[in-house]
């Protein structure tokens, strides 16, 4: 069998990270957790469908495994273009599994074709499956939420015995459809058995950004705890919990770390600072008096007397003294994060790469910022930010007006719990 893992998307919907296959959980990137946990069943003869804007670096990484890295031509033609990317790469009987690149894993022997089932809970904005028994008859893509045909929804784990027939299901559907992939199949099941593999374990679809801080959760629980043998730790300091310190991190006189909590190789947490609930990558520095809670933090980051909560940052991010990520609305209530709904009442801002933020300077909740951006000093930032940008302050202006606001007295004290 082939495994063919999707890495050629965008990741449009999770901007301003780049790029999701190269975000670093506890050491790896996604994608490199993904091959390790395919090698580790067996699966080692691998494809790797990339774009032009990531193929070199899936190429880089990729080689320990193996993998044979296809380049698809067409991004708009979608997952469709992707799967008909390996086609060349398959003999006419081997057998196909197709992963998504960010999403998680499952196996069973009769039918044509199995699709990975996942029950939810609630409504999950994907692909629900129509079940006749075990048996798959279509897939319902976003439908209004109550009209649900099941609870079960499509993880992108799909395995064709011979995906000749799928092929030959996608050359026929107009290549002007973004949902190829989904009719092809659609066609396919009136045809051939497909049927439902449920699956009950940890699932983390990277669709928006803050997706990225529930994957950290779920890598703390996993990734153990040590200390490296290199790393230098003050005597004052302060080590509690779970907590991975890499080779070369230096953390200095009374500083706190509080697991879970992952800090990269040689990165310093300084002075006075706090770490908790967070992943730091490389070469960042924590500096003095800084507190980073339940944050995402990419390699070669720098802060000073900073506060940043609840919040995912790309690499090369530095911030001047006093400037602060808000996480919490002033109504405590649910964060919206460019017009999409977030779930959650605790948010800071999106952070892409290679941005410099100055003295002062506040980023409101579930503000995005792209890449390549300066923003200069005692600023509030509260709306997004487009790659590339340079954001100056005009002159200060003071808006007064009566408060509507009626706060929940009860939700201090459930929220005493996060802290």
């Amino acid at each position: 069998m082939k495994t063919l893992l999707l890495a050629a998307g965008r990741s449009r919907r999770v901007k301003p990270i780049e790029d999701k296959n190269f975000l670093k959980f506890a050491g790896g990137t996604l994608l490199e957790h993904q091959l390790d946990t395919l090698k580790r069943v067996g699966l080692t003869d691998l494809l790797i469908v990339g774009g032009a804007h990531n193929r070199e670096k899936l190429e880089a990484l990729g080689k320990p495994y193996d993998a044979k890295i296809l380049v698809q031509e067409n991004l708009d033609e979608g997952m469709a273009g992707a799967v008909l990317a390996a086609e060349a790469e398959l003999d006419a009987d081997e057998s196909l599994l197709v992963i998504s690149s960010n999403d998680v894993l499952a196996q069973s022997a009769n039918a044509d074709a199995y699709l990975l089932a996942y029950e939810v809970k609630t409504y999950f904005p994907g692909g629900y499956l129509k079940l006749n028994g075990t048996r798959i008859t279509g897939i319902v893509e976003k439908p209004e939420p109550g009209t649900e045909p099941s609870n079960l929804v499509n993880i992108v784990l799909h395995v064709f015995k011979k995906p000749v027939a799928l092929f030959e299901a996608l050359r026929a559907v107009s290549t002007d459809r973004d949902d190829r992939y989904e009719v092809a199949l659609q066609n396919l099941m009136q045809k051939q058995v497909f049927e439902a593999l449920p699956y009950s374990g940890f699932w983390q679809p990277i669709k928006f950004p803050w997706h990225v801080l529930d994957l950290m959760n779920f890598s703390f629980k996993v990734m153990g705890s040590r200390i490296h043998p290199s790393a230098q730790i003050a005597a004052s300091a302060v080590i509690k919990g779970d907590v991975v310190i890499e080779e070369g991190v230096k953390v200095f006189e009374h500083a706190t770390i509080v697991g879970p909590a992952y800090i990269g190789k040689n990165s310093v947490v300084a002075n006075n600072a706090l770490v908790r609930e967070s992943m730091i990558g490389d070469n960042s520095v924590i500096g003095y008096s800084t507190e980073v809670a339940r944050s995402f933090i990419g390699d070669d980051c720098w802060f000073h007397s900073n506060y940043v909560g609840d919040t995912v940052m790309g690499n090369n991010v530095s911030f001047g003294a006093g400037a602060v990520c808000a996480n919490l609305r002033l109504d405590e209530k649910e964060i919206v994060s460019s017009g999409q709904a977030t779930g959650r009442n605790k948010l800071g801002p999106i952070l892409g790469d290679n941005i410099r933020v100055g003295v002062q300077t506040s980023l409101m909740p579930g503000v995005r910022v792209g890449s390549n951006t300066m923003i200069t000093s005692a600023l509030l930032i509260t709306e997004d930010i487009e790659a590339g940008k340079f954001v100056s302050g005009g002159k200060p202006e003071l808006v007064i007006k009566d408060n509507k606001a009626v706060l929940d007295k009860g939700a201090r004290a459930k929220m005493k719990g996060n802290l």
